[in-house]
């Protein structure tokens, strides 16, 4: 049990950003994680106003992050920051997660892990090399229905998987909004920093994580498409993927940003000999099973007794009150918490006490964006994951 709160440090997430509140709403939600620090902008004088507007005492704001590691690690022990939240475009996840492993700081970064699979491998083998927890933020592993249907297939209750079909459409990308100068989209569709994939890679690996997440099967090949509708874009909006997975299971995943109307409709079927599942991100707190032999059934959060332990400690409210995205993020900082307490005390962290994606589930996830490239490319019809 950890004794007092751990001290975070946040690379990225200053003012104008959108994900960077958000995790410092996750990482703040359980009283067990404080911001003592951050370098929250290239720009030095960005970061400093970013800093000042959460009450961040000068001399730990930074005017960048290597600064940051340097003069957080030549604290006292007993004031320094032990895990860094990186909250950044997708192109400088690796050079600032390598950097604070190397300086021995924790990491949580969001998703996805790299730019591409080269560093996403590399990161992987620091991870190891200096046991130090990693955790990155798919953050709807952590809603309490996902983790229930996990354990329906897990139990064995659904029976051998034989189908999965994964998607999440958004509408938020129809036109060329990167040309107005919007933030979110100027970086998520600019080649040079968020990576080979535009829809792919930003959403695309939400829906492949959740599949893998809940089956615990990995997919072992794909036959995608992928296609820029919006002249003038550099990198794909929409994206259609057959999958094979491990085992024999057969799957669909598809994922858009031109999809009009649509605002975060990430949802996962899965089917197997006994029955099937059913989730929509929209509506996180009802998980539907379908039998073949009586009428469909609806779970909902709120502490029941017949839900698993896992989904039961993902709850944080009553039946009836509405929880989600944020309380779903706050349950793998509260897991990650959790893990840098328990390393701290010099004992091996065991893998139940990992109940977040980890820098594997990173590695998978930039296989599966670069497969995916390589497949929409290719004129050969399924291309197989490459060995990790």
């Amino acid at each position: 049990m950890a004794t007092r709160k751990i001290r975070m440090g946040m690379v990225g997430g200053g003012r104008g950003a959108f994900i960077g509140a958000v995790h410092r709403m996750a990482a703040a939600m359980d009283g067990q994680i404080e911001l003592v620090c951050g370098a929250f902008s290239a720009d030095p004088a960005k970061s400093q106003a970013s800093g000042a507007d959460l009450f961040l005492p000068a001399d730990r704001v930074y005017d960048s992050y290597a600064e940051m590691f340097q003069r957080e690690q030549a604290l006292p022990a007993d004031e320094r920051m032990e895990c860094v939240s990186i909250v950044t475009p997708n192109h400088m996840h690796y050079p600032v997660a390598k950097l604070a492993l190397a300086h021995g700081f924790h990491v949580i970064c969001d998703k996805p892990l790299a730019f591409n699979l080269k560093e996403a491998r590399a990161l992987a083998a620091l991870v190891r090399k200096t046991g130090l927890i990693f955790a990155l933020t798919h953050n709807y592993t952590g809603y309490p229905m996902v983790r229930q249907a996990r354990e329906l297939v897990r139990s064995g209750q659904l029976g051998k998987i034989r189908k999965i079909v994964a998607e999440y459409p958004q509408g938020w990308l129809a036109s060329l909004l990167e040309a107005s100068g919007q933030k979110q989209a100027d970086w998520r569709t600019d080649p040079k920093r968020a990576g080979a994939s535009c829809c792919m890679g930003d959403i695309g690996t939400h829906a492949e994580n959740l599949a893998e997440y809940i089956t615990g099967l990995q997919i072992e090949s794909v036959c995608a498409e992928l296609t820029t509708f919006v002249k003038g874009r550099k990198l794909d909006d929409d994206g259609n993927v057959l999958l094979r997975f491990k085992g024999g299971a057969r799957g669909i995943l598809f994922a858009s940003q031109v999809s009009i109307d649509e605002e975060n409709a990430l949802a996962i079927r899965v089917y197997g000999e006994k029955g099937g599942l059913e989730w929509h991100q929209e509506e996180p707190n009802t998980l539907l099973l379908k039998w073949p032999d009586q009428p469909r059934q609806m779970l909902r959060t709120g502490g029941y007794p017949h839900l698993c332990e896992a989904a039961r400690q993902a709850t944080r409210l009553p039946p009836g009150h509405p929880e989600g995205y944020l309380e779903a993020f706050a349950n793998l900082y509260r897991s990650f918490a959790a893990a840098v307490a328990l390393a701290q005390t010099g004992k091996k962290v065991p893998a139940a006490a990992l109940d977040f994606p980890t820098v594997e589930d990173g590695v998978r996830g930039m296989a599966f964006i670069e497969t995916v490239v390589k497949s929409s490319k290719s004129k050969q019809k399924w291309v197989k994951m490459p060995a990790l």
